[in-house]
């Protein structure tokens, strides 16, 4: 799967999300899909890191503190 793949999927997914809407303005559709986003991303990624903390922080490129507190953030450990 390419980032362009991907990318197509987040379109196709927020303009069925606009659908949805009939109409109703939205709030906070940032704060919203980088919730939704990040938690599947921390889950596959943990998994395939064998749940190794500074490897899926490498990975993401992120602080291994800041992997650690988002995880807490989604309940993921």
């Amino acid at each position: 799967m390419s980032k362009k793949h991907i990318e197509e999927c987040v379109r196709t997914s927020l303009e069925g999300y606009f659908r949805d809407l009939r109409g109703i303005e939205p709030n906070d559709m940032y704060e919203m899909l980088v919730k939704v986003v990040e938690k599947p991303l921390l889950e596959v990624v943990m998994a395939k890191a064998d749940h190794n903390q500074s490897r899926a922080a490498e990975w993401l490129g992120l602080n291994r503190n800041t992997l650690r507190k988002k995880l807490l953030e989604h309940k993921l450990l």
